[in-house]
């Protein structure tokens, strides 16, 4: 059971994180100045890679799991 929820709790997150990074990537504050140093734009990039990244892993983790639950019953 713990085998498959760190992936799909990885793939949740990173869709998560794709879709709220590229709504603040879009919005209309990421047009303004920075006011901390860091501007929503590039905030909002780090979330859509970082989204992507943990998304891929989730994907991998799943088909790993699938494809070593597949071959032990051979």
């Amino acid at each position: 059971m713990m085998k498959k929820a760190i992936p799909v709790i990885l793939l949740l997150g990173g869709l998560l994180l794709l879709y709220i990074g590229s709504e603040q990537y879009q919005s209309p504050l990421s047009e303004t100045k920075p006011f901390f140093g860091i501007s929503a734009r590039s905030q909002g990039l780090w979330m859509i890679i970082v989204g992507a990244a943990a998304a891929i892993a989730g994907l991998t983790g799943l088909f790993r799991d699938r494809l070593e639950d597949s071959g032990s019953e051979l």
